[in-house]
């Protein structure tokens, strides 16, 4: 009589109810805590070094421009670059330059993602296909994008269509292989819980094998739109044409045909700032989330 009383009472404290304080801990640590960054620390943290940065190479350059290390032919002032961006911008010209090389990078990224995506997919579910064109793209990748412009010019001439196609032999292997990388980094049990679950084939791909392989894709698309900015450069510099307009590439060119050093660092500055700013608008934003959505940064 006196075991089963025991036993009982055991069982009672057993089966009391947790203190809350320790169930709302549990629930902290469950659920992702958004906490908004205060406007000094963002300013602190995410502003002022790249300005620090900035305002750092602006001192050095004058230091050197005063310095006289080189002729002014060769090392223009601060202000002789400003002077170009002034008279571009009341000329009306500044944005034209920046847009017309924009558009077309941005549309031939789009259009190598459009190519890229199933053929990295299709490499990294089919072993055939894999062993037949996986070294030629992993080659692809490595070969310098201003070697496609000869080629293009000579197959499509001087048009658009050239341009479109050396941003895509340079941003197609790319966009491809860093999908083939995420997906080898998918763990196999994501698959079979995939296949048992009835995701094959296509609901497959969708549901299970791309959510999956996102960190690792959305890398692929960073650099993808790299080389499909380097290799537009290239063919910008190297093919000029008045039906082509100018770019941001024929400005570098047609500074260094004027001898126009100030010319030339504004060219170099807004391909520059246009890489950035895409980084920073788009690429990032959604680097963050895909890894935000994984619990990835914390601490950052």
């Amino acid at each position: 009589m006196a075991s089963t009383e025991k036993a009982a009472g055991v069982t009672e404290r057993t089966a009391a109810p947790q203190d809350p304080d320790d169930l709302a801990g549990l629930d902290a640590l469950d659920s992702a805590q958004t906490v908004r960054t205060p406007l000094r620390e963002t300013l602190l943290r995410k502003v002022l070094p790249p300005v620090t940065a900035v305002a750092l190479v602006l001192a050095v350059w004058q230091i050197l421009v005063w310095a006289e290390v080189a002729p002014p032919y060769k090392l223009a002032s601060p202000s002789g670059v400003w002077g170009e961006v002034r008279e571009a911008w009341l000329q009306g010209t500044l944005l034209d330059y920046i847009w017309t090389s924009v558009s077309r990078g941005l549309l031939g990224f789009l259009l190598a993602l459009a190519i890229g995506t199933p053929l990295g997919l299709l490499v990294a579910r089919v072993s055939f296909v894999r062993a037949a064109i996986g070294p030629i793209l992993s080659g692809l990748q490595s070969l310098p994008s201003v070697a496609w412009v000869p080629p293009a010019v000579i197959w499509l001439g001087l048009n658009d269509s050239m341009m479109y196609a050396v941003i895509l032999l340079g941003a197609v292997p790319s966009v491809a292989n860093g999908l083939v990388a995420g997906i080898d980094q998918i763990p196999p049990l994501f698959l079979r819980a995939g296949r048992t679950l009835g995701a094959t084939g296509l609901r497959g791909a969708r549901y299970i094998v791309m959510p999956a392989a996102l960190p690792g894709y959305v890398a692929g698309l960073k650099q993808g739109w790299a080389f499909s900015w380097r290799s537009l450069m290239a063919a910008e510099i190297i093919a000029s044409s008045p039906d082509l307009g100018v770019g941001l590439g024929q400005l570098l060119e047609n500074g260094r045909n004027n001898s126009s050093m100030s010319q030339v660092f504004l060219a170099i500055l807004l391909i520059l700032c246009v890489g950035i700013a895409i980084d920073l608008l788009i690429f990032s934003p959604l680097e963050r989330r895909v890894l935000r959505g994984r619990g990835l940064l914390a601490g950052r």
